[in-house]
């Protein structure tokens, strides 16, 4: 399943002290007057959301996408996985448009190194989470609370829910004006059962689901279910549900027939379900690259309109829009899909537009990405290939395929004058051995820990995991801005360490990583909070070993002091030319935990 933040790991999570809305009326009690109280009413055989008194059918999607649009397409509604330093200007566009927030609150992962059965864990993350509903709760937009997202997928043991429960009730001491509700990936196995019987403070059950969307209202029907929905992700069948090739690549549909899934979900579990179903949230209302370029996305990069985007916007407002979208018919290869080194490829398109538009047409062809996994932030561009195009832009093209084996995948994009536009794409298998790999060329100065993007990720956890706490968003005495990263060992003994990869969770099985070269320090601010904490620092952890490994490594151990200090590591003698490792701390145990706290890390 899908989880749009999840690589931000928990750093979504930790929040500022409470921020009350400015400009808003205050009664005695300190809060803003004239917030509208939130009601769910099941009555008639029918669940219903009310906003103020009035009925509200939840007509939304989740993405970054422009909101404006979103409002034009006839939606009311958007919904966020955590809270970062873009929440008050979300919730503050949402209220100028006209449209509700379901405001997510990020939940901690076992995969991530989050144990529920930790007391200290668990804690933590309920302050984390009360602060964050005291400081958005009397903001206007707010519709209800989104409480974790997906966190069962490996962890469905009772001292989930439990810990699920005591946030939703404390969020309804706090909150009475807005309901809760918690996400889960599908409805398999007993999860259904297990929130009706350990959560009887959620009030809604959000519930992702994508090749399973149309028999979503009558499975959860059938699985006993008593509590409301809401569809809180829904689109074409993901990559775990579609067919394979002979050599194993995801046959993706063209977005002409990925509108068909949404529609259907929509019709069916949505509309469908009025006994359940409070309304929904499409996926994902603007565009990554996740499997492919083009497998999810309503949207194009420049926000070109997909068919997912038109059919929403006839399901919400009940028009069609005045340009549609182009059509594909067909997009087929007209000759085989495996070829030898330097062999051609043809392939063709068979297009429309609605209103007789004249289409133009674009053909990519690109290196398959290196694994099908969920990537919350989207993963970066393959290498393209545009020699390899004999002649662009004609309904029929002809490829001379590059001169080494892999997997790549041809894409086709078509455009109408008016915004509207279709994808389609189809994987060809070139036989022989790979190109050398090469890292993709970094841009310098490169933050690691610090920055907004994140070009490595903090996956790699080693030795007590249990013990270990990491808050990105920490404003305990930050270095500069508003928060730094905080490090915990909360044991005496034992070891702990993070790495941050590039590929996340990969530890020399697949391609990834940054060519650096020109890179002559690798810096980084760090200080203890008691003093005398001695922590190593470094980069690079993967051996030759390993068929996809870093070109080098180094590391500094250091004595913390109490103030910030900025610490160096010497890469003039380095081969900078793959590092997948791209930065790590590792510590022992002194018999007392260890708490220290990070800023700026940059290859410069």
């Amino acid at each position: 399943m899908k989880a749009y933040k999840i690589c931000r790991l928990a750093a979504l999570a930790a929040l500022t002290a409470l921020v009350l809305i400015p400009g808003a009326a205050r009664g005695q009690s300190g809060r803003p007057e004239g917030v509208p109280a939130v009601k769910i009413i099941q009555a008639g055989g029918k669940s219903q959301l009310f906003v103020g008194g009035r009925p509200f059918f939840i007509r939304g999607a989740g993405g970054g996408g422009p909101k404006s649009l979103l409002v034009q397409c006839g939606g009311n509604s958007f919904r966020t996985w955590g809270i970062g330093p873009e929440t008050n200007k979300e919730l503050d566009e949402a209220q100028r448009l006209g449209l509700r927030v379901t405001l997510g609150v990020w939940l901690g992962h076992k995969e991530q190194g989050f144990h529920y059965d930790d007391p200290a864990s668990v804690e933590k993350q309920r302050e984390e989470v009360r602060r964050a509903v005291l400081r958005y709760r009397d903001h206007p937009a707010l519709l209800m609370w989104g409480l974790g997202n997906e966190m069962e997928i490996n962890d469905n043991s009772p001292e989930l829910w439990k810990s699920i429960e005591d946030l939703a009730k404390m969020v309804h001491e706090i909150d009475p004006k807005h309901p809760t509700m918690t996400v889960i990936a599908e409805i398999g196995g007993d999860k259904v059962q297990k929130i009706q019987q350990y959560c009887p403070d959620i009030d809604v059950i959000g519930i992702n689901s994508y090749g399973g969307g149309s028999s979503l209202a009558a499975r959860y029907r059938a699985a006993g279910g008593k509590k409301p929905y809401v569809v809180t992700e829904f689109g074409p069948p993901g990559t775990w549900e579609i067919r394979r090739t002979a050599f194993g690549a995801a046959a993706e549909l063209t977005s002409t027939e990925k509108a068909r899934h949404y529609r259907a979900t929509y019709e069916k579990s949505v509309l469908g379900a009025p006994d359940f179903c409070l309304g929904s949230y499409a996926f994902i209302w603007g565009w990554k690259i996740e499997a492919t370029s083009t497998w999810f996305g309503m949207l194009l990069p420049d926000d070109s309109r997909l068919a997912a985007a038109d059919t929403m916007q006839e399901l919400w407002s009940g028009k069609s829009p005045e340009y549609p979208c182009p059509i594909i018919e067909k997009l087929s290869l007209t000759s085989t899909d495996q070829v030898a080194r330097g062999g051609t490829v043809s392939a063709r398109v068979a297009a429309s537009d609605p209103k007789g538009d004249t289409l133009r047409i674009e053909w990519n062809l690109c290196l398959e990405q290196p694994g099908y996994s969920v990537e919350g932030l989207g993963a970066d561009p393959t290498p393209a290939f545009p020699q390899a195009i004999q002649r662009n832009g004609q309904s029929v093209v002809t490829l001379k395929m590059p001169a080494y084996g892999g997997i790549y995948r041809l894409y086709c994009y078509i455009r109408n004058a008016h915004g509207g536009a279709a994808t389609g794409s189809l994987p060809i298998k070139v036989k022989g051995p790979p190109a050398p790999f090469k890292a993709a060329p970094a841009k310098l100065p490169l933050m690691v820990v610090g920055g907004d993007k994140m070009p490595y990720s903090p996956s790699g956890w080693m030795g007590d995991t249990k013990a270990i706490q990491m808050d990105f968003d920490c404003t305990d005495n930050p270095h500069r801005g508003a928060t730094c990263l905080k490090v915990s060992f909360n044991q005496g003994n034992g070891w702990g360490s993070v790495t941050w990869q590039n590929p996340a969770n990969d530890w020399g099985d697949k391609p990834g990583g940054f060519d650096l070269s020109g890179a002559e320090k690798l810096t980084f601010w760090a200080r203890g909070q008691e003093g005398g904490e001695e922590v190593t620092f470094g980069f690079g952890l993967i051996g030759i070993e390993k068929k996809y490994h870093d070109s080098a490594k180094a590391e500094v151990k250091v004595t913390l002091t109490k103030q910030w200090k900025q610490y160096k590591i010497d890469l003039t003698q380095s081969d900078l030319s793959c590092i997948k490792s791209g930065f790590r701390w590792n510590l022992a145990g002194k018999g007392q935990p260890i708490t220290f706290y990070l800023a700026d890390v940059q290859y410069e």
